[in-house]
């Protein structure tokens, strides 16, 4: 039996809802006579669909050790990272303006939170995060920036690592909260979230992350690690698009947010809206399909990775990764393919579903930030692999087949290549 066409290997980009979780979730999608109420309603419809929403409460705070109260339900990790900066920025933050309005001594023309304020050199206005994190965190901070905020932008090694002793550092007194995402949506890797924890815990600022990329693949603890505000995504772990969720860290210490939403104080005030309760039942069901498979299906990806990039580099000279290649998701593989444009390969690619890690649209030729962030000048050359549940060794294996003969052919095209080849081939992995 022959591969089927097409092959799949963009799970970093979103996953295929598990049959699984489409099966729980199907009886709250129906019609009269099935689980349609709102979870508010106070009646037999709306009870049936509260307890449904308790159970993915627990079910996604089992996932990564909280408590059940401890769950906001958001439409995405985009939702729940900005509710996170934000929601932080206005509980506990101070902007430059408003700091100089009270050290001037103005008080009639104070805001009530302003004239609330009586210890302004307790209120922080610094920000600390990495040149790699999704946009759903430096944008939230390029806006803050605006409002008179700070914001600390860390670099990375060529691994993609951000270096623990940097981090520490950059933590102030001012300090309000550090963002590192668990697991980088474009090279995989996996930053030491539990030592980045523990310092920020140790100098008293709030520690958030996004784990879009890492809830459902790798172990997370927001006890041990210790992690006081964590982002999740329900499409990237194979649960429904349009839900996420937000940990909200209530005691040791207990963290508070304002709301950036209102309208009816659903989510204990902090994300108010009527509940998808279908979304946030697939949501729940696939956080508890991920703590049951999580570590055999991490070997079988770790496997099958090795697979592919062993085959690569035995087939294809002028080959590099990028980003750390042990501290990496199981199921992610970016490579850097010398004197090949990335979107070239791509397009070349038709039978295969790929991600550019050049990040190009078509208005612009900009590579992406997470790439250029490395600093090795690799980023239009490159290709994101991401596999998955639905990956097997023989698509792999086809993959492997269609790359070592498009690769030549499109290298045969570039200038640069005659004379690359003529010298040693480098494979390197930072």
């Amino acid at each position: 039996m022959g591969v089927r066409l097409p092959i799949y290997l963009d799970h970093q980009a979103t996953t295929p809802v598990d049959a699984r979780v489409r099966a729980a979730m199907l009886p709250f999608l129906g019609g009269i006579g099935e689980k349609f109420g709102n979870a508010a309603s106070q009646h037999s419809f709306g009870w049936v669909a509260e307890a449904a929403v308790d159970r993915a409460r627990e079910q996604v705070a089992r996932l990564i050790n909280a408590s059940p109260s401890e769950i906001i339900f958001t439409s995405g990790a985009t939702e729940a990272n900005n509710l996170a900066l934000l929601g932080v920025a206005r509980a506990y933050g101070l902007p430059r303006h408003e700091r100089a309005l009270l050290s001037g001594g103005a008080t009639g023309s104070l805001s009530p939170r302003l004239t609330a304020i009586q210890d302004p050199a307790s209120r922080g206005d610094r920000f600390v995060s990495v040149a790699t994190e999704h946009k759903a965190i430096l944008d939230p901070l390029t806006h803050l920036v605006e409002e008179g905020f700070d914001a600390e932008i860390l670099g990375v090694a060529p691994t993609g690592l951000v270096d623990p002793r940097a981090f520490a550092a950059a933590l102030t007194p001012r300090t309000l909260l550090a963002s590192v995402m668990a697991a980088n949506n474009e090279i995989g890797v996996l930053q030491p979230i539990a030592a980045l924890g523990a310092l920020a815990r140790e100098r008293g600022v709030l520690f958030h992350t996004d784990a879009s990329q890492a809830a459902g693949k790798i172990p997370l603890d927001v006890q041990a690690m210790p992690i006081d505000l964590l982002s999740i995504s329900g499409h990237k772990l194979y649960g429904p698009k349009g839900v996420g969720a937000l940990f909200v860290r209530r005691k040791g210490p207990r963290v508070t947010l304002a709301p950036i939403m209102f309208g009816g104080g659903h989510e204990r005030g902090l994300r108010s809206g009527t509940l998808d309760v279908a979304g946030i039942v697939g949501l729940g069901e696939a956080c508890a399909v991920a703590a049951e498979e999580m570590a055999s299906e991490a070997t079988r990806l770790l496997d099958l990775r090795d697979r592919l990039l062993a085959g690569v580099m035995a087939r294809l000279t002028h080959v590099v990764v990028n980003g750390d290649l042990t501290q990496r998701l199981p199921g992610n593989l970016s490579l850097a393919f010398l004197h090949v444009e990335g979107e070239a390969l791509i397009n070349a690619m038709k039978d295969v579903a790929l991600s550019s890690g050049s990040a190009c649209t078509s208005a612009s030729r900009e590579p992406s930030h997470v790439l250029a962030a490395l600093g090795t000048g690799l980023a239009h050359h490159s290709i994101r692999f991401g596999l998955g549940r639905t990956t097997t060794a023989e698509e792999i294996d086809f993959v492997i087949e269609a790359l070592a003969q498009k690769v030549p052919l499109l290298r045969a095209s570039s200038a640069s290549w005659e004379e690359a080849s003529r010298g040693p081939a480098p494979r390197w992995f930072p």
